[in-house]
């Protein structure tokens, strides 16, 4: 509700164990500077594995690539209200596959297209920069960035009356309205033909069978 966040400070650090068995992690750091109005609420949560594409040539040998960019989010659909959406949350390449069909590029793009939510790197601009000594590696330098998303989500029953009660309210109000102003127009200049009727009460209706 009314998050208007930006993040300031990313910071993602590799730590790789050699004893006892330990295995690669990665600590994640993200902050959010916001104001004191803004409050946060879970509707839905989602947790997927995504990809960044880059490519870039350049006819003359290169030793190093710059990469500048925003990682945006896509959707098609929107996602389910509460719960945990993990779907996505396997890799974008299948490394325990034996097959060298899952390894190609066009299969592997094309899979992941296949999903309701990715992301895409937009970088304009890759800069490709020449001068590279015979023994050295080819460097990529890249500073992605994470802008303020908006995520469209089916909100549930309870929410939806919580906050279109108001809406629904100020509809019927309207029609009815409208609907007494028609039905005082179609009497008064008798646009419908009436025939009035004189109703006898019970009790006498009685009198006169007795009678």
């Amino acid at each position: 509700k009314g998050i208007a966040c930006a993040s300031r400070s990313f910071r993602l650090e590799k730590k790789t164990g050699t004893r006892m068995g330990r295995r690669t992690c990665y600590i994640l750091s993200w902050s959010f500077p916001c104001s004191p109005r803004s409050t946060f609420s879970r509707m839905a949560t989602l947790v997927m594995q995504s990809m960044a594409f880059l490519q870039s040539s350049f006819p003359v040998p290169g030793s190093q690539l710059y990469v500048n960019g925003d990682l945006r989010l896509q959707q098609k659909q929107p996602l389910s209200c509460g719960g945990l959406d993990a779907r996505y949350n396997i890799s974008v390449i299948n490394g325990t596959s034996p097959f060298a069909y899952d390894y190609d590029l066009t299969h592997i793009v094309a899979a992941y297209q296949e999903r309701n939510v990715t992301t895409v790197l937009n970088d304009p601009n890759p800069i490709w920069l020449v001068g590279r000594a015979a023994d050295a590696p080819f460097v990529i330098n890249a500073i992605i960035r994470y802008p303020v998303e908006v995520i469209s989500y089916q909100p549930g029953f309870w929410e939806m009356v919580k906050f279109a009660w108001v809406q629904y309210v100020s509809i019927l109000l309207i029609f009815l309205w409208v609907f007494e102003r028609i039905k005082i127009f179609v009497f008064q200049n008798q646009v419908v033909t009436t025939i009035p009727v004189t109703v006898t009460p019970r009790g006498d209706l009685c009198k006169e069978h007795l009678s």
